[in-house]
């Protein structure tokens, strides 16, 4: 039989993976996300024995930073791309599912993983992924058929259907979620993202048992900004914010978080930053907004920011160490504004 799988093998990987999958999708833990990425690995899995490919992974597009990356990958680690390049950007722009069994004779192989790992693509599958409403969300890449003379555009996509059916509702299960964490307007993460982020990422960066790890937060909000939606409108308002936020999140960190807070607003936390340093990339941020012009129709509006900044102190509540840096804000405002407090 070669290196073909036989049918009672291969019904037994299918119901090892669905029985994994049934255990963790009846899970009650609320931390979706990690429930969503464990779920992401077994259908990518299940999907590698339906066709019996040697590697396999799902790419969910994410149309907010207009890239293409992998949520799950059997084989590789994680890889990002820009939207539209490569196998996979092909087959969600051309909406159909693309096979090649000569890769390396592809124009739109891309063959930098292969280069640095000394992996050889011999056939790859990729199967775009729509949601319930018929719009593309994502795809699952199949890499290197284990029998046959490579990939069958219409027998192995019949075959990863079912996996690649369920993969499309756990993703827009998925988008809903980072949906509901993002503001529509400005496309920063909200104040359901920010505590999403503090309880998985700074929480544990403040206390890491290895060693002293500093996170330090700013709270800012822009200066006479119901003057802006009364003297041009709401619209002129909604402008200022997105070019407010626009500064805010090319003029920081990656590893920075920038929120927006409600209203005219934002919040920005600083991991491995003191109080100091934060105080210095809040003063950067209050000139690059006071420098710059938010051109709206055929109105240039300029305005001023006033900010709050605390180190993040781990003994108290994160509510509690927003209020030390929000009495700063509020000092900053009644003592001229277009300023930074720290003490």
């Amino acid at each position: 039989m070669g290196s073909s799988v036989s049918s009672d093998v291969l019904l037994e990987q299918i119901f090892s993976i669905t029985q994994d999958l049934y255990k963790e999708m009846s899970k009650t833990d609320d931390d979706a996300e990690n429930d969503h990425n464990t779920i992401y690995r077994l259908l990518t899995d299940l999907g590698r024995s339906l066709v019996n490919a040697d590697r396999a992974s799902f790419w969910k597009w994410d149309k907010r930073n207009h890239s293409l990356w992998t949520t799950a990958a059997v084989g590789a680690g994680r890889i990002t791309i820009p939207e539209g390049t490569g196998l996979v950007g092909k087959a969600l722009a051309e909406k159909r599912a693309i096979v090649t069994n000569d890769p390396y004779n592809d124009p739109d192989f891309n063959s930098d993983v292969d280069k640095k790992t000394g992996y050889v693509t011999r056939s790859i599958l990729v199967m775009p992924i729509s949601d319930c409403k018929g719009e593309f969300i994502g795809a699952y890449q199949a890499i290197n058929k284990l029998d046959g003379d490579g990939f069958d555009l219409k027998e192995d996509v019949k075959r990863l259907s079912l996996a690649a059916f369920i993969c499309g509702i756990t993703l827009e299960s998925d988008s809903f979620l980072d949906d509901s964490r993002h503001d529509r307007l400005t496309e920063l993460k909200n104040r359901m993202g920010f505590y999403s982020d503090y309880s998985k990422i700074y929480e544990k960066i403040l206390t890491d048992s290895t060693c002293v790890r500093n996170v330090s937060l700013f709270i800012c909000d822009i200066d006479f900004f119901k003057k802006v939606n009364d003297t041009y409108g709401h619209n002129a308002g909604d402008a200022v914010l997105r070019h407010v936020a626009e500064n805010f999140r090319i003029n920081s960190r990656i590893c920075d978080g920038v929120y927006r807070w409600g209203g005219e607003e934002f919040i920005v936390v600083l991991p491995d930053t003191d109080e100091e340093q934060a105080a210095e990339a809040a003063e950067r941020l209050r000139l690059c907004i006071m420098n710059s012009v938010c051109h709206f129709e055929n109105l240039d509006i300029k305005v001023t920011m006033s900010f709050g900044v605390t180190g993040i102190d781990p003994a108290k509540s994160i509510e509690d160490n927003i209020k030390v840096a929000d009495e700063k804000l509020y000092r900053a405002k009644e003592t001229g504004r277009n300023r930074v407090i720290l003490y």
